[in-house]
């Protein structure tokens, strides 16, 4: 059996964010945690691609800015060949950078208005490579060409593309350097379905073509489905559960999995059995045991007193439930 490269470990990574404002509140309220990211493992095959999927605010874009050190973790590791990120230091990391590009949910925002696509683009030539004038024109060119664009747009400005025009321009810039894992924060979500759809088809094309790996974060699971390999869903800071993408969607295993997958359904009553009531769990001082013990169908007297772990169900397939 062929082994499998792993392109990059998450081990037991948590970013915790102190709310407490003063040493006097603290001492007559308590310390107030926010538990943004909460022992969180997992690694990600090179070449493939890895869907991290759950509702807003249960910390996913958090692991990406961890993974690249856009904030700092509290606690655990991330290796990428084996090499501890957390580790590395000053220009050690800036060098490891360009192996690790990001793509973001609103292009607009992450391209220069005041620039031009060649500048744009080539920055990141100039800074790692130092490559300047005709050769750095030349690189933008074949990177635009890449994408499905052309010389008639390296002299214009971001304003005067359409959404998905500028998602390709910022896809462009992140496979610039030839990274190995480029990380897709909503990269689609801002965009039409129609355009979501050839922006896919952008996203595999270059995966084959160029060996990229992908982390890709999103809440939307027909975009999930259709382009990971494998998926794991977070909820409230945690991974609850993890597998082939075919085993997700064809045999969830957690009730929270099942309740996100149910939402797709045209029957109400289908609907209505794995559907998740009441409000998410602040992930502030969270109370002991399962995060999702208030809203969950399954819910029994062992889930408010101790906390699921994610075990291993068979055929790469990870749950944290009681229930299995």
């Amino acid at each position: 059996m062929e082994s499998k490269e792993i392109l990059v470990r998450i081990d037991d990574i948590g970013k915790y964010f102190d709310l407490t404002k003063s040493f006097v509140s603290r001492l007559f309220f308590g310390a107030r945690v926010l538990k943004a990211v909460d022992h969180v493992s997992f690694q990600i095959e090179k070449g493939k691609t890895l869907g991290l999927v759950g509702e807003s605010g249960c910390g996913k874009s958090t692991v990406a800015r961890l993974i690249t050190r856009l904030i700092e973790h509290s606690f655990g590791r991330v290796y990428f060949k084996e090499i501890d990120l957390f580790a590395l230091k000053g220009e050690e990391m800036r060098k490891m950078r360009r192996h690790i590009q990001v793509i973001f949910q609103d292009p607009f925002t992450s391209l220069n208005p005041r620039k031009k696509i060649e500048t744009i683009i080539g920055m990141p030539l100039e800074i790692h490579d130092r490559i300047h004038g005709k050769e750095k024109r030349q690189r933008v060119l074949e990177l635009l060409q890449m994408v499905g664009m052309g010389e008639e747009h390296i002299d214009r400005y971001p304003h005067e593309f359409s959404g998905g025009q500028r998602q390709r321009l910022a896809i462009a810039r992140a496979i610039a350097l030839n990274p190995d894992l480029v990380i897709c924060d909503e990269p689609v979500s801002a965009l039409d379905v129609s355009i979501q759809a050839q922006t896919l088809n952008l996203f595999r094309k270059l995966q084959d073509d160029l060996g990229l790996t992908y982390l890709f974060i999103s809440h939307d699971l027909s975009v999930v489905e259709h382009i990971s390999n494998e998926v794991a869903v977070m909820y409230a800071g945690k991974i609850v559960e993890f597998a082939p993408t075919e085993e997700i969607f064809g045999f969830p295993l957690h009730p929270y999995t099942k309740a996100l997958i149910s939402s797709r359904f045209e029957d109400r009553k289908e609907r209505e059995q794995y559907a998740m009531k009441g409000e998410i769990i602040s992930p502030i001082n969270p109370p002991r045991g399962c995060r999702l013990q208030k809203r969950c169908p399954q819910n029994k007297a062992l889930c408010s007193e101790l906390e699921p772990e994610l075990k291993d169900m068979g055929r790469g397939h990870y749950a944290a439930c009681f229930k299995n």
